[in-house]
């Protein structure tokens, strides 16, 4: 078995890597990108606009990307918006967000009181899925068991497979409200904390979306300032446009007429790959591995030279990716990130972990300039870069670090599910053969 192994590894590796001349001669967009880093528009959407950057007309008529500071709008709102006035008026953001996202227009009282009431409503998992998630094999991949569960969720549906815009609704609103029970049920029977189903803490009504996940995984009211940032990070990982790994990818699933549960599965599968969702759990690892062999976490030369070694693959996991810094869109700066970071100091000071915010700081203003002069890239640190130092100064084990994003990105998800189907066209490009030719020497078994 071994050997055929060897043989099918040496093959693919032969045939599968892409000639750089084949790409450039045949303008090919890998990635779905430009040359320039750009994206290739590929579709339209009013749920999410992500903006890094601007084209400008040179004097010679050819167009040069300009760099900007990140700017990102949820339905045409500013998300620095949403979060400000949330904060302001004392009450959770997250509920409003999803709302906004689905509808793509701010709720008024009434309506965001209803909205709310049917998450809350919604959030208690029927005691089939329960069964499931206690009598799962022990597993400590929480997307995985996320994806497994939620893939199951159609059983419980009397009408899984309708694309009726009703049902869609339905479905949408019940996998939002269930993702943080799931979870957290999934994390406690992973870690053998539950036996019987009585033993699952139940959501309650009163609680916010983002104090209810809280409540269940660790078995008390959160604090305010906890039950704050918790909410502030839903809101911020809810939308990020149509072009994001993950959405697009819950929006080709659901192009060819899948249903709910496959379609926000294909999002799960997506976001579980450690260049999306996982890169916070990635950055945490690295920022373990810095702490291990940098002395001086106050030497920014000792802390620059270790760097370089990442960049230059000898250090960390030798991918050459310092994690965390950089983006496919955002290049100053990423909005997400700049509010974190002001929000992780003041939970630093709180929880005691001020050394550890300061390195990360220092890492974030450092690696910029070094990825530059490495690779004549423009980066800053993103969302990734602060959110795991977060969640793990709330006491969040860092398994749950990438199901908390699905958790709020299924919003997202949903939101362009159903603009997806509304739109009702099948997502499907082309690709270019990577062969010199058809093959016309077919031989027989006998004659191999």
């Amino acid at each position: 078995m071994q050997n055929v192994l060897k043989i099918i590894e040496k093959l693919a590796l032969e045939h599968d890597k892409i000639p750089i001349e084949l790409v450039r001669g045949k303008n090919i967009k890998l990635g779905l990108r430009n040359e320039d880093g750009t994206g290739v528009f590929v579709g339209i959407t009013s749920k999410g606009q992500v903006i890094g950057y601007k084209k400008e007309i040179q004097g010679d008529g050819t167009e040069r990307k300009v760099d900007l500071d990140g700017e990102l709008y949820y339905s045409g709102y500013n998300i620095k918006d949403l979060l400000r006035h949330a904060e302001e008026e004392d009450r959770p953001g997250f509920e409003e967000t999803a709302y906004l996202l689905l509808t793509a227009e701010l709720p008024n009282r009434k309506h965001l009181q209803g909205f709310t009431s049917e998450l809350a409503n919604r959030r208690h998992l029927p005691k089939g899925a329960k069964t499931m998630i206690l009598n799962g094999p022990r597993c400590d991949d929480q997307m995985g068991s996320l994806h497994t569960i939620v893939s199951a969720m159609h059983m419980f549906d009397d009408n899984p497979n309708s694309t009726n815009i009703t049902d869609l609704s339905r479905q949408c609103i019940d996998l939002i409200a269930k993702f943080p029970t799931i979870v957290a049920y999934n994390y406690h029977a992973a870690c053998g904390k539950r036996k019987s189903h009585t033993e699952f803490i139940e959501p309650k009504e009163d609680l916010s979306h983002a104090e209810n996940f809280l409540y269940m995984l660790q078995g008390k009211k959160p604090d305010r300032l906890t039950a704050g940032l918790f909410d502030m990070m839903l809101v911020m990982h809810a939308e990020h446009g149509g072009g994001n790994n993950s959405t697009f990818t819950v929006r080709t699933v659901s192009s060819s007429g899948a249903n709910s549960y496959m379609a926000i599965c294909s999002g799960i599968a997506s976001l579980s790959g450690h260049l999306h969702g996982g890169a916070n759990e990635a950055v945490e690892t690295m920022m373990d591995n810095i702490k291990t062999h940098v002395k001086d976490w106050e030497d920014d030369c000792e802390l620059s030279n270790y760097l370089e070694k990442i960049l230059d693959k000898k250090a960390n996991d030798k991918t050459g990716k310092i994690y965390g810094i950089g983006h496919a869109v955002y290049t100053l700066s990423d909005p997400r990130a700049v509010i974190l970071e002001q929000k992780a100091e003041a939970i630093a000071d709180k929880t005691g972990m001020r050394k550890e915010f300061d390195l990360h700081r220092s890492v974030a203003r450092l690696a910029p300039a070094i990825v530059f002069k490495k690779k004549g890239k423009v980066a800053s640190a993103n969302v990734d870069f602060y959110s795991g130092f977060v969640y793990r100064s709330m006491g969040i084990p860092k398994e749950l670090f990438t199901p908390i994003f699905a958790m709020s990105r299924v919003a997202g998800w949903s939101a362009h599910r159903i603009e997806e189907i509304i739109q009702g066209k099948l997502i499907r490009p082309s690709y270019f053969s990577s062969l010199p030719g058809l093959r016309k020497d077919y031989l027989p078994m006998s004659q191999r």
